[in-house]
């Protein structure tokens, strides 16, 4: 097979060995099987921001720092070495992803290298040997999806425990291997603490899994995980082995808005303060 463009400097390099063939052409990437040695894995070809066809970008980088202060500001203000920076952290965000919830303990594909905008890892394979199929691709029993809900499910709680929310969970990014599911396509992967979005996708990613195995297994659309999970979250007793019931009773006390305001009014009144000290100490020089 020709070599693409991209991959040359690697099978140069002696990185790659040999293209086997294109496994994927997404809206993010192309993913090759590559030889590497002995070894058949797996090359992710990132495409170039203005060839990606992924939306609400900025969305899923809210959160997102660059590796020190002044990159930080040129990313938030949008300059030409901000965009570069801001490029950057999206294609290393799926490799930390990776390293992150490998480490936790998720099921994901093993990194092996990340090389001008290429990612090299595990291929996941079924069991002959094969490229393991999407969970698009695979027919359950009502017993079955409800195994690999439940599977699933862990698997976000593992992930949101490591600090993380897949952000774009669905059918087609998961893979069965052998052992069960494992989970891909990582790069928008966001910070649970600090993107105000996070709610919103994990509970995305759950609803995804819900209706899907909820096709094979009705049961499961009455289930309400992301609301129980993201609420033992939020008061810091999350953990891999929580109990989990699928059950949420929403809460019935109304918010105390007036105490909340009279807070940021407070708030607003003490920076106001300290600015006028700093302004009048400024001037007695």
């Amino acid at each position: 097979m020709k070599i693409p463009k991209r991959l040359r400097p690697l099978y140069e390099d002696g990185l790659i060995d040999e293209i086997v063939c294109q496994l994927q052409s997404g809206k993010e990437a192309q993913v090759y099987m590559v030889r590497c040695g002995p070894h058949v894995r797996c090359a992710k070809i990132y495409k170039e921001a203005n060839k990606r066809s992924f939306k609400q970008a900025a969305q899923y980088q809210e959160g997102r720092t660059g590796r020190n202060s002044r990159r930080a500001r040129a990313m938030q203000k949008r300059t030409k070495f901000g965009q570069k920076e801001t490029e950057e952290a999206w294609l290393s965000a799926e490799v930390d992803a990776l390293y992150q919830l490998a480490a936790a303990g998720v099921r994901v594909p093993e990194p092996f290298g990340f090389v001008d905008g290429v990612l090299l890892m595990e291929l996941v394979t079924d069991g002959e040997g094969n490229a393991a199929p999407r969970l698009s691709e695979v027919p359950f029993t009502p017993e079955l999806a409800v195994e690999y809900h439940n599977r699933l499910i862990r698997e976000v709680v593992r992930m949101l425990c490591a600090g993380l929310v897949h952000g774009d969970l669905s059918e087609f990014n998961v893979l069965i291997d052998d052992e069960g599911p494992v989970i891909i396509d990582l790069p928008q992967a966001v910070n649970a603490a600090s993107n105000n979005s996070a709610y919103k996708m994990l509970e995305r990613d759950i609803n995804n899994m819900r209706i899907y195995f909820g096709n094979y297994a009705p049961e499961l659309l009455a289930t309400a995980y992301a609301k129980e999970i993201w609420s033992h979250y939020e008061v810091g007793n999350l953990c891999p082995d929580t109990e989990l019931t699928g059950r949420f009773k929403e809460s019935t006390v109304a918010a105390d808005v007036d105490g909340v305001m009279k807070v940021i009014d407070a708030a607003i009144e003490e920076e106001y303060d300290r600015r006028q000290r700093i302004k009048d100490a400024l001037e007695d020089e």
